[in-house]
């Protein structure tokens, strides 16, 4: 018999403690904060469409008035050097709530310590190193661990202890969450327990990660219960973002919150056609979650929905250019 066989059955389950981790610092990133787009200043193609201005429009309009602009994220927007734009729309008061996924947090918290993200997975899959970095894991589930025991979301945790360890994070200015956490407004993560690098630490525990998320998700439907008026920006994110606001949004409407008048837009580079068609279940753009869940349902009983089909390096610098002005 094999003697590294574990077995079977329904109680099963694999031992973490005996898991390696190693020095972040010797790692090779591929977004640095020496690369980072600065607003302003690195060139990029504008973008194209109709209907963008209005939605640029819409976006101030709903600020003049007091309403919320939710930006909710996929960690590509992170990726893809983008940081430094969302930070100025949150300085500017145009942005009222970031919402993302683990991977999010987790590429804007290694920018903040390290100054670089983003491994390269298809070398370091093959040996187990992926994910496996010691500080990333450590110190994320150490300021969780502090965070929910003074019962903080999961972005406020984060924020909190970046807040409170400057020594370790030099490069905290260009972290969206730590500008979240001092311009006070909400950082919202939402985690499917098992898909970010954090989880497959020995230090992890998935109660604390599950009930700091879950205070998250009722800090985004406050958000979106002012929604009436306001702006709900999705870029990437085409299940964790898509299925969190439509969820929201359903809550909010079950307590009686208006909010029919909304305004909601998704980028992707996915190109849906005319997506405000119907489609039956053999199309395959029906199962495209923001089509549904961001653009179309919520917009139903008033208000307007768009997709965008673009690169988030022309996008969002395109969005940020129209709305400064």
């Amino acid at each position: 018999m094999d003697n590294n066989f574990i077995g079977s059955g329904k109680s099963m389950t694999l031992d973490f403690k005996n898991i390696k981790t190693y020095d972040s610092h010797n790692r090779h990133n591929l977004v640095t904060i020496e690369n980072l787009m600065i607003p302003g200043k690195t060139p990029h193609e504008n973008f194209e469409d109709p209907d963008f201005l209005e939605l640029v429009e819409r976006i101030k309009q709903a600020r003049k008035n007091g309403r919320p602009v939710i930006w909710s994220m996929g960690a590509h927007v992170i990726k893809n050097r983008l940081s430094r734009y969302i930070i100025q729309l949150i300085k500017m008061g145009i942005i009222t709530h970031i919402a993302s996924n683990g991977a999010g947090s987790i590429h804007d918290f290694e920018l903040a310590y390290l100054g670089g993200t983003s491994e390269d997975v298809p070398t370091a899959i093959e040996d187990g190193s992926f994910g496996m970095w010691e500080q990333t894991g450590a110190w994320m589930n150490e300021a969780l661990k502090l965070g929910a025991k003074e019962n903080l979301g999961y972005g406020e945790a984060l924020g909190k202890y970046i807040a409170e360890n400057p020594k370790k994070f030099p490069y905290r200015e260009d972290c969206v969450l730590y500008q979240c956490y001092i311009n006070n407004i909400p950082c919202s993560y939402h985690i499917a327990l098992g898909t970010d690098i954090i989880h497959q630490h020995p230090t992890c525990d998935m109660s604390i990660i599950g009930k700091c998320s879950g205070i998250d998700f009722k800090k985004m439907c406050a958000s979106v219960a002012q929604l009436d008026g306001g702006v709900f920006l999705n870029f990437g994110s085409a299940v964790i973002g898509a299925e969190v606001f439509l969820k929201a949004l359903s809550i909010a409407r079950n307590l009686g919150y208006p909010t029919f008048n909304i305004t909601t837009a998704n980028f992707d580079l996915i190109n849906l056609g005319n997506y405000r068609s119907k489609i039956g279940y053999d199309d395959p753009n029906y199962y495209y979650r923001p089509r549904k869940n961001i653009v179309n349902r919520p917009t139903s009983q008033g208000g307007k929905g768009w997709h965008f089909n673009g690169d988030h390096q022309i996008t969002i610098p395109t969005l940020y250019d129209l709305i400064k002005g």
